[in-house]
């Protein structure tokens, strides 16, 4: 069994290898698509910053080679073999396909609330960068600040729910708030962060991201 660390049960420096290639993935396609989440201020901000296309792909050129050669430094190549992934991927399905139920089951027969099915078509965004900034660094970094406290993981997982939900509905391309939809994502955000604590960040952004596959294909 891993150690657990401020990182949960996973092994953090492999989990980065694996969404590696989704997060690289994501970051040009949404430069062709315009199809931006609106959690998602980082990509907004870097490419604010550097003011153009081209520049945007050089960063992200100059990060993918500086990242090869840190796997290559950290002799995690391994970690890329189809037999090593695809039991992540195919747990992380096993999640996505069973999210949506399992919430709306909670939302109606605990909490006896209805969900609206466009809420919850939107109720998730790219789920690298959201399982970067939530659970990588928000969960985990309250876990660091707490972890003198054996409430440490509740109250980061019950933090870090609540703004992830709320972070959908901030600034100019914020959604419009209801209850419903951020009932929605607290407990969306809930599930993906104890599969990040008790699997990893790897399993917990291939869920988010097959998850929004599911929902994208069923819209």
């Amino acid at each position: 069994m891993a150690k657990t660390s401020q990182y949960g049960h996973g092994d953090l420096e492999a989990s980065l290898v694996l969404i590696f290639p989704v997060l690289l993935a994501y970051e040009i396609g949404v430069l062709f698509t315009g199809s931006v989440s609106g959690a998602d201020v980082v990509t907004r901000g870097l490419y604010s910053a550097v003011g153009g296309r081209a520049l945007y792909l050089l960063v992200h050129a100059l990060f993918a080679v500086g990242f090869l050669l840190w796997i290559r430094k950290q002799q995690r190549w391994g970690t890329l073999r189809l037999d090593v992934a695809m039991p992540v991927i195919l747990e992380a399905a096993i999640y996505a396909f069973t999210l949506g139920a399992a919430i709306s089951l909670v939302l109606h027969h605990v909490l006896h609330m209805s969900l609206d099915g466009n809420s919850a078509i939107s109720a998730l965004g790219a789920g690298v960068h959201e399982e970067l900034v939530f659970r990588l660094g928000l969960l985990a970094g309250c876990v660091s600040l707490m972890r003198h406290s054996r409430a440490a993981f509740p109250v980061a997982l019950v933090i870090s729910s609540l703004l992830f939900a709320g972070a959908h509905h901030l600034g100019p391309h914020g959604e419009p708030f209801t209850v419903h939809t951020f009932a929605f994502r607290t407990l969306a955000g809930a599930a993906f962060g104890a599969i990040f604590w008790y699997r990893s960040l790897a399993h917990a952004v291939y869920a988010h991201v097959l998850y929004d596959l599911v929902v994208a294909a069923s819209s």
